[in-house]
């Protein structure tokens, strides 16, 4: 079967389109990669996704306007990424979309239930390329009393797990997450969870203080010195040292999280700001697997994926943090750093098409494996 996956993540530097060809279900699965590419969001679409996502500005007009607008943003990523292969949208069985995630909440409080709410409508995905699409992945699972993330796991175990190895995956997106698979004959259990923020301060910072996006290769980084002040007030963020399961995103360490960060440190100078949050994201990395995996689990190797695996200076923090591990990229095992997300949905579709489950329940805490997903037609099947 052929399919595109798409990811559009809390880091908000891209649509992440990958054309694949896919084979099998469960361990028989086979991917093979296509064609990937990142699509740019327009500014304006940014800042109402931020807006939606603050529960200071958002609105339900707004949430229902974007949800439409980015389904459009969405359609057009995939056949972006058709014609840019000369591929044709007929061939195409399947869509597989994240959409973007607006809020989260894994742990009920005093005013609400667990829950979670992912955007970009699949019908208009579907009209528009004439294909089926599976999206809406995180529900099943919260449903089943699980929290809904990470996901990544699953494609994860069966695309890289080894028999006689234990690996550590680690994302950097917005986010950044760890996937620990132990040796398929072990009795330890996969188990995943967000370490805290990967790019998403850094991003915002550098858009803030120097109108960019992101901090291309680190360089910003590497000409600043870290400010141990603001370091320690970052590494004592109660999230950082809580005990897995857990998970978090823009709802915590968004917008407002850094401004306000920068509004009570202005008077650094800029490139300390940058080199401080990037080494933060490295220490939480680092203390979370110092705390939490490395007393059981014989590590070995760090493989990062994610824009962040781009970022020579978070790279180098990350292996001065835990020097008793190999820290390599995505790009070291013939993969894309990049692309992972994406193809991680796609093996995800391809068996909610299957009807098999497609959620570790290690990772999620949910009660028991369930199909993830929702199927949206996107052309009429013979009877």
């Amino acid at each position: 079967m052929y399919a595109v996956g798409l990811m559009s993540g809390t880091s908000l530097d891209g649509i992440d389109a990958v054309l694949c060809e896919i084979t099998g279900s469960q361990k028989s699965t086979k991917v093979k990669m296509i064609a990937f590419d990142t699509y740019e969001i327009p500014d304006d679409i940014k800042e109402k996704i931020k807006k939606a996502c603050d529960p200071m500005q958002s609105g339900t007009d707004l949430i229902c306007s974007l949800n439409f607008e980015l389904g459009q943003l969405f359609a057009e990523s995939v056949k972006a990424i058709c014609k840019q292969t000369d591929f044709e949208l007929n061939q195409l069985d399947f869509i597989a979309s994240h959409g973007q995630t607006i809020y989260h909440q894994p742990v009920a409080d005093d005013t609400h239930v667990r829950s979670t709410l992912q955007i970009g409508e699949a019908a208009v995905i579907a009209y528009e390329c004439g294909v089926d699409v599976i999206s809406n992945f995180r529900v099943m699972d919260m449903a089943a009393k699980g929290e809904g993330a990470p996901l990544v796991p699953y494609s994860e175990q069966v695309l890289y797990q080894k028999e006689n190895e234990c690996i550590a995956l680690q994302n950097i997106g917005g986010i950044g997450n760890v996937s620990v698979l132990p040796p398929k004959e072990s009795s330890l259990p996969l188990l995943a969870f967000d370490t805290g923020p990967g790019n998403m301060i850094i991003d915002e910072a550098m858009l803030q203080l120097y109108g960019v996006p992101f901090d291309d290769g680190g360089h910003v980084a590497s000409a600043g010195k870290i400010n141990e002040t603001m370091l320690k007030e970052l590494m004592a963020h109660p999230y950082i040292l809580q005990v897995p399961k857990k998970t978090t995103g823009r709802e915590m360490f968004g917008q407002t999280f850094t401004l306000d960060l920068l509004k009570r440190y202005h008077e650094l100078p800029k490139e300390d700001i940058i080199a401080t949050v990037t080494m933060f994201t490295a220490r939480s990395i680092a203390v979370n697997y110092k705390q939490f995996l490395l007393p059981t689990y014989p590590i070995k190797k760090l493989i990062v994926g994610g824009g962040g695996a781009y970022n020579k200076t978070l790279m180098q923090f990350i292996q001065k943090e835990l020097p008793e591990l190999e820290v390599l990229t995505q790009e070291s095992l013939g993969f894309s750093s990049a692309a992972k997300e994406a193809i991680a949905f796609v093996v995800m579709g391809n068996e909610t098409l299957h009807r098999q489950p497609s959620n570790v329940i290690s990772a999620t805490g949910a009660k028991e494996p369930v199909i993830l997903g929702n199927l949206t037609y996107g052309r009429k099947k013979a009877c």
